[in-house]
């Protein structure tokens, strides 16, 4: 199976998620069917279906993260060499040349691609043109609807 970049933070956070689900949601669904069973007449209790379909969405998110963190090539961000090239992980700082806006990037895995936190996935338009380019480069990202040109102001690895 093919390895899936991941920042150490993405894991840590899908390893807390999939302590909590284990250890806290998992037991309080199988509580929740318990008690619904004890109700009797199972076909028309619609808190016992409710709690296998809590059940089901539990163990399938369960398993999807242990799936995830089983390809997760786990990358220290802080530990990567400063090189000044833009790589998965680095944070980097652009200037719109049409607009003159400034933005910041952390480039990370899939699963933890947030835009609204300014994290963007490794495989989107604008980190793959990011990818290898260094400081005071002037990229084209191709974005549906146009082509818009950034300026690499700097590149950090925190």
């Amino acid at each position: 199976m093919k390895r899936s970049p991941m920042t150490l933070r993405g894991a840590e956070l899908l390893r807390q998620e999939l302590k909590r689900l284990k250890s806290e949601d998992r037991p309080r669904v199988i509580k929740a069917i318990a008690e619904a069973r004890s109700h009797g007449d199972l076909s028309e209790n619609a808190e016992y279906h409710a709690a296998r379909e809590q059940q089901g969405f539990i163990e399938g998110r369960i398993g999807e993260i242990e799936s995830r963190l089983g390809v997760a090539e786990i990358i220290d961000v802080a530990s990567l060499p400063v090189t000044g090239r833009v790589v998965f992980g680095a944070t980097v700082e652009l200037e719109d040349q049409e607009e003159g806006a400034a933005v910041t990037y952390q480039i990370v895995g899939e699963d933890e691609a947030d835009i609204r936190a300014g994290r963007i996935s490794v495989t989107s338009p604008i980190a793959r043109a990011l990818i290898g380019k260094s400081s005071g480069d002037v990229v084209d990202v191709t974005a549906p609807g146009r082509t818009r040109s950034y300026e690499i102001v700097s590149v950090k690895y925190i």
